[in-house]
This record gives C-alpha cells, structure tokens and sequence, in this order.
C-alpha cells in the first residue's frame, strides 16, 4: 500500500501534526496565566473567596457586596493608620460571617456529616504567625489563629486542644448547626454518589478566603480561613493553616494567600515558593506568583489561584481554574471587585 499510495503516508503525517499542534494549544488555552490585575495599581488590601467555576449570573450581585463590606472592613484598619495583621483579619472575618464562601459560617461538610475549620494569620515583619486546624465550634477561625500568635510560643493548634484554648481565651463558640446549609448538605450527598452528575451540584462556596495587606508601616500581613473539601476524611489538614503553604509574609518580599487543591500547596510549600522565587531567582511577583499557580501546582495534579502583594503595591491574581473571586484597594481608595476574577 506504501508504494501504491505514498500520498497517504504523507498526509497522516500532517494528520498527526495538525492534531498534536491542536492538542499543544488546547493545553496552553487552559493554562494561560490569568492575572487580571492591571500594572499601575498600587494595592494595600487584596482578598480572594476561592477559586474553581464561576459565580452564576443570579448571585454575582450577592457575591459583590459581600466581597465590597469585607474590604471596607479592611480598609478601615488601614486608613486609621492600623497594622495589616488587624486588616487582614478584619476582612476575613466578614467573609467567615457570610455563607456564601467556604469558610465560617458557609463551610462545607466532611465525610462524617460534619463542619471542620482551619484558618491562619503572618505577619510579614517578624514572620510570627500561627494556624488553627480541626475547629468544630468556633464561630471565626481567624481570630483564633491571631490569638494561638499573640498569646502562646505555638504555631500550629488542632482539634480539641485548639478549642479548649478558644475557651479560655473567651473566643465565641457556636453549635454545629450554625455552619449548616442547605447548599453545603446537598453537595455532600452528590459527592457521596458513586457518579454524582457535576451538573445536579449547586454553586456553592468555592474554597479558602483570604486576605493580603500592606500597611503604613509598609509591613505586610497574609490570613486565610476554609472549610475545607466536601467530603473529606475526618481530620484531613489542608493547606490554608500551614505556613508557609497556604499562607505567608515577608516584608522583603511578599504576602500571599492561597486557594485551591491544598495537597499540592502543601506538597509545593506554594505560598512560601513564591517568596523564595521573588528573593532568590529575582522573580517579579507576578512571575513568581505565576510559575507556582501554572507549572509547579499543576505539577503536583492540583489548581487553583492566589493573591501576592508585593512590598510596593504589585498586586499578583493568577488562577489555574475557570475563575476565582477576587477584590482589591488601591492607595488612593479605590475599590475594584471581580466576583469572576
């Protein structure tokens, strides 16, 4: 058939070519790096409500204003002339109080039918910080975290002993119940299915919210709070309580907090990597914050995306996902949202 046809061995070839040129370009197309921050900006609050598919039409006004009262509540702190440990909190704190993110209040359920909170705050000035993990009552992670920094030597507290010292700090604790949904119940049980049809699951929280300052000082903070997956195993740690992985500050260099698949951020050390990248290979944030979402997450089988606030003002926002939730302040008071990044 070669010597009859030789004409067909030909265009196979470029069959095959035209075909792996597609397939390379598809991938790129997927890849892309998505930073949608213009470079003029200088930022002194970013935030972020997770990253995965898109806010759907009918929530995307809910999604706006719940992002816009946890940036004032930043903002605040910072034009007062406060630290961006307390803005970074503050504003991760109206997120944990709304059950339209995957954090406080809106958390998804593990395994067993139950909510399991984790949360972390750094300061980029002395690189103290702490996370909090496993938390089954406390109404707002966050705060927990700060005090686990502000009042022990600890770094990291989980589960019970977590929640104990919560008590004694006089933390506000809650039933289980107040973090129920309906949306977060539903999902559990479509995850549960041995074929759950993705198109029957509700948009519901994407992932991690987080929190990225840099304040009068020029120190600059990072917090992050989650829920966690949906149906994870009791007692699974993610990413967003580990420094150093979900999150991170450093004033020579970067805050960042992450959202997404936190095996591979924590297999990547993804928030610190961007750090070492910007202070050792001379990296812009926006490409150190880039090469961590697009080559070495993906590298590790995880997506997802982070916000990066540099020293002065740079503000990185690349995600690996359909889109991501994210707002920001600039210097001079101006609010920018983007509910589909």
């Amino acid at each position: 058939m070669r010597g009859r046809h030789p004409w067909l061995a030909a265009a196979l070839v470029v069959a095959l070519a035209l075909l792996v040129s597609a397939s390379n370009w598809a991938t790129a197309e997927r890849t892309q790096p998505r930073s949608p921050v213009p470079q003029g900006d200088r930022v002194v609050l970013a935030i972020h409500g997770g990253a995965g598919t898109a806010v759907p039409p009918e929530l995307e006004q809910a999604y706006r204003q719940a992002l816009r009262a946890s940036l004032e509540a930043g903002y605040r702190v910072i034009k007062s002339g406060g630290s961006g440990l307390d803005a970074t909190a503050a504003a991760v704190r109206v997120m944990e109080d709304s059950d339209l993110f995957n954090a406080g209040k809106g958390a998804v359920m593990n395994t067993d039918t139950e909510h399991e909170l984790d949360a972390s705050i750094m300061s980029g000035r002395d690189l103290r910080g702490a996370g909090v993990t496993g938390l089954k009552h406390i109404r707002n992670p966050i705060d927990l975290a700060r005090l686990v920094m502000d009042r022990t030597p600890h770094v990291l507290m989980a589960g019970d002993g977590a929640e104990m010292f919560a008590r004694q700090q006089g933390v506000t604790t809650v039933p289980q119940d107040y973090f129920f949904t309906e949306r977060a119940f539903r999902n559990l049980l479509l995850a549960k299915e041995k074929d759950p049809d993705r198109q029957k699951l509700q948009f519901g929280p994407m992932g991690t919210v987080g929190a990225v300052a840099r304040d009068r000082a020029g120190d600059l903070a990072a917090a992050t709070s989650t829920g966690g997956l949906t149906n994870k195993l009791v007692g699974r740690v993610g990413d967003s309580p580990i420094l150093g992985a979900g999150t991170y500050a450093k004033n020579r260099t970067v805050a960042v907090s992450g959202t997404g698949k936190g095996e591979s951020y924590i297999r990547t050390a993804a928030a610190h990597e961007i750090s070492v990248l910007i202070e050792h290979a001379r990296m812009s944030v926006r490409k150190a914050a880039e090469t961590v979402v697009h080559e070495e997450v993906p590298a590790t089988g995880g997506t997802g995306g982070v916000i990066a606030l540099a020293p002065d003002g740079t503000l990185a926002a690349p995600y690996s996902t359909d889109s991501m939730i994210f707002a920001y302040v600039t210097e001079d008071g101006r609010f920018v949202i983007r509910p589909n990044g």
